[in-house]
């Protein structure tokens, strides 16, 4: 997908924030195995940034126990108070305890996804388990609650403010949504679900990453390359010598590779090859199979939602989201999906004449879509993807995102050259607004083994402000072909959208300015979280923006005008193949998140009969099948992938309300936009909206923008 957040493990929001500098007493209590443990220490680093030049890979796992073991002694110091509960003893000090495991766990689940080796795999897999073993003995604390239960119920003579009431609120309610008031053995029961279902989790991860790593397809021949850009051509040819080839090109399932052969590749059955080397991840039936994973999996969830006291696991996650039900999700969905369905069985008609009239025998397939999409667009749009390319350098988009933050809110970066890193490759800018230091930003652009496939944005440190104003350090990270001896990283339209996407998020986190860590950047619901990194593109594809990055590699031109109406005319004519991939997936995830019954499922004929369901045609794969779906079985988005579309609504609204002032940088709308996002989680999302607008969002733009409403 274009547009990809990956929440690397649910746990990780349980621990409280603390961005306080650690006590000599906490430093005492520490083993001697982990005395000189960098990530125990003191970061003694420019603006406070990870030491990643000392930390080494065996240093997490003992430092992350450590810190496990100090925050259950803060949790007992909480528990054995003998003053009465109070906001402070209580709430707060819940709320600033796990310092010590909030700033390692940030560190080592960034490194995990972007630079994993053995050792962090195997440490991954051995602390999953023990983390959620360590947030069940805080959440499900009988004894913890009371304390927090009584201040709850005095809340309405407190005296509390705004983000005090809030936290205390959303306190009590995450205890009672944990299960803290489930009793006996059916509380053992759902600590053995949690502790299995966090093991599952990493499992999943491990299988996709190796699954995708393993698979080549390898040509000679030079005609399979077909019309591929010059810089493509040569990463494929560097990968191949990778992959011990003296000659040829090799080509993986890194959308950066399977993606452009796709579109030119003229060789119909090294396309298919390429295509259900992708589709068939974790289905393999080898070791790495990921089918009965994912069948206990979501057997598993139904369970624990049972001991919750909700019917199915989508009752229990929408439960404090924006959408509250499942039928509201399928309510958005269903009126989309017919106008969507209609579109793409049209394209897919007028795609699969295009290929009986080359001669090309037998039916038409997946792995001929994006193929004849690109014929299309150059038959009737006179459009080559590759046209646009060299005015996507990557260093140029990014600078078109400084452009437009400095725009919209005067926000500037100041490249960071000697702070360490967690690979070469990286670039770090400290950030700025109006001159005054707000953040440091990590980017992490190309792709490589070690690192997970799509996109996503990461906080190393959370805003807070407490006792003092503690600034957010935050990480983008990509998986674009990287830079050869001879030609640079040149970009698709797609892959610079998803720059802008990715930045969208890191602005939510960098422009937070709230009381708690808990609260801040984008500790908000899961179907709010999408919205400001998702309204960045309606931005970056304006003729004005364009004008300040998407310019030629080596001319310095700018992309013309005429180049941009062939590529937004081209781009609209694949519109309902985008939203149903992208649907198909958002109904797959409902459907097995909806499941009242603990039966474990066959995983393919499941999937089979969700999709016959809704209709989807046999040319179109869901964006993700089970098999291979990394947001839902091993990142943050199960009964949450409908939130792209939910937040799509969000975002064509908020642009529409721009557009229609006549100034897309219009300083008073912008200046609301951002007091929205500074406020982070400290309000619910409607309230968040509803504070930036004044009213509820709207559908219509979003129907308009889509082609499906004039």
């Amino acid at each position: 997908m274009k547009k990809i957040i990956i929440i690397l493990i649910g746990v990780i929001t349980l621990i409280s924030c603390k961005n306080e500098s650690k006590t000599d007493s906490k430093t005492n209590s520490k083993t001697n195995s982990t005395m000189n443990n960098p990530l125990l220490a003191e970061w003694n680093t420019p603006f406070g940034v990870p030491p990643f030049d000392i930390i080494k890979s065996d240093d997490y796992l003992p430092a992350l126990r450590e810190a496990i073991k100090i925050q259950s002694a803060e949790i007992a110091e909480i528990i054995n108070n003998k003053e009465k509960p109070t906001f402070k003893n209580t709430i707060e000090a819940l709320e600033f305890s796990g310092a010590d495991l909030k700033k390692i766990a940030n560190v080592f689940y960034a490194v995990t996804a972007a630079n994993t080796d053995d050792i962090l795999k195997e440490s991954e897999k051995k602390i999953g388990p023990e983390m959620t073993a360590h947030f069940d003995e805080i959440q499900l604390n009988s004894d913890l609650f009371k304390r927090i239960k009584t201040v709850y119920n005095e809340k309405d003579n407190l005296n509390l403010g705004k983000e005090e009431l809030h936290l205390l609120e959303e306190t009590y309610q995450n205890y009672i949504r944990a299960g803290v008031n489930v009793e006996g053995k059916d509380k053992e029961r759902l600590k053995e679900i949690n502790k299995k279902l966090s093991a599952l989790a990493i499992k999943f991860g491990a299988n996709l990453l190796d699954e995708t790593n393993a698979f080549e397809a390898h040509t000679n021949n030079k005609e399979d390359l077909g019309n591929l850009s010059e810089s493509l051509v040569a990463l494929a040819a560097s990968e191949a010598k990778k992959r011990g080839h003296d000659s040829g090109w090799s080509f993986t399932l890194q959308r950066p590779s399977i993606n452009p052969f796709l579109q030119t590749s003229p060789n119909r059955e090294m396309r298919e090859k390429l295509f259900q080397g992708y589709a068939k991840r974790g289905d393999n039936d080898n070791a790495k199979d990921n089918k009965a994973v994912i069948s206990e999996m979501t057997a598993l969830r139904v369970e624990k939602a049972n001991l919750l006291g909700f019917d199915t696991w989508a009752d229990h996650i929408l439960s404090n989201r924006m959408a509250a039900k499942s039928k509201n999700v399928y309510q958005l969905m269903d009126k989309l999906w017919p106008s969507a369905l209609a579109m793409a069985k049209k394209d897919r008609n007028a795609l699969a004449e295009m290929m009986k009239n080359e001669g090309v025998k037998g039916t038409f397939r997946g792995s001929d879509w994006r193929y004849y999409v690109a014929k299309v667009r150059a038959k009737r749009y006179n459009f080559n993807e590759d046209e646009t390319r060299p005015y996507f350098e990557f260093n140029n988009v990014r600078e078109g995102a400084f452009n437009l933050a400095n725009k919209l809110f005067g926000m500037t970066f100041k490249v960071l050259n000697n702070v360490p890193k967690w690979h070469k490759d990286q670039q770090v800018y400290e950030v700025l607004e109006n001159g005054k230091h707000l953040g440091v930003i990590y980017f992490d652009f190309f792709a490589r083994e070690s690192k997970r496939g799509g996109a996503w944005m990461n906080e190393l440190r959370m805003q807070s402000n407490v006792n003092k104003f503690v600034t957010p350090i935050v990480t983008n990270n990509f998986n674009y072909p990287a830079p050869t001896k001879d030609t640079p990283s040149l970009l698709s339209f797609t892959e610079a959208q998803t720059v802008f996407h990715e930045f969208g998020h890191a602005l939510h986190g960098l422009l937070s300015h709230v009381k708690y860590g808990s609260m801040s950047g984008t500790n908000v619901p899961r179907d709010f979280v999408e919205f400001p990194s998702q309204v960045m593109e309606n931005w970056m594809s304006e003729p004005e923006v364009l004008a300040t990055y998407a310019k030629h590699y080596k001319t310095g031109e700018v992309i013309p005008a005429a180049l941009i109406k062939k590529m937004n005319n081209a781009n609209n004519f694949n519109e309902g193949f985008r939203t149903v991939e992208y649907m198909a997936a958002a109904y797959l995830d409902m459907n097995w998140h909806t499941l009242t019954n603990t039966k474990q499922q066959d995983v393919n004929a499941f999937e089979k009969a969700a999709m016959q369901k809704i209709g989807l045609i046999d040319e179109i794969l869901p964006r993700y099948r089970s098999n291979y779906y990394q947001h839902i079985f091993s990142g943050g988005y199960s009964s949450g992938y409908y939130s792209y579309l939910w937040s799509e609504v969000l975002d064509a609204d908020t642009f529409n309300e721009f557009k229609k002032t006549g100034d897309i940088f219009n300083p008073e709308l912008a200046k609301k936009y951002r007091a929205m996002l500074a406020a982070g989680g400290s309000k619910s999302g409607m309230d968040l909206y509803k504070d930036f607008l004044g009213r509820d969002p709207i559908i219509e733009p979003l129907l308009v923008k889509k082609g499906f409403l004039e």
